[in-house]
């Protein structure tokens, strides 16, 4: 009897997408969601996980639930 690997699983985010259907630019989101160009960029790039807080706010500024932005995928290893 062999035990299972337990599934991987990393954040997913479509904020680049919903940005650019409202041709926004990097710095405009940052500054109507009240956070750092940086932390939009790093979000973007899949090196920063956001907090609750920071999440709430990108998706208000966006006009879109927090699960459209962000999702868990599970990635067999």
């Amino acid at each position: 009897m062999t035990a299972e690997a337990p599934m991987e699983e990393h954040l997913v985010t479509t904020m680049k997408v919903q940005r650019a259907m409202r041709d926004l630019t990097q710095a405009e989101l940052a500054e109507l969601a009240g956070v750092t160009r940086k932390s939009i960029n790093a979000i973007e790039m899949g090196h920063m996980v956001p907090s609750t807080v920071m999440a709430l706010k990108l998706a208000r500024a966006l006009n879109v639930t927090v699960e459209t932005l962000f999702r868990l995928e599970s990635t067999a290893e």
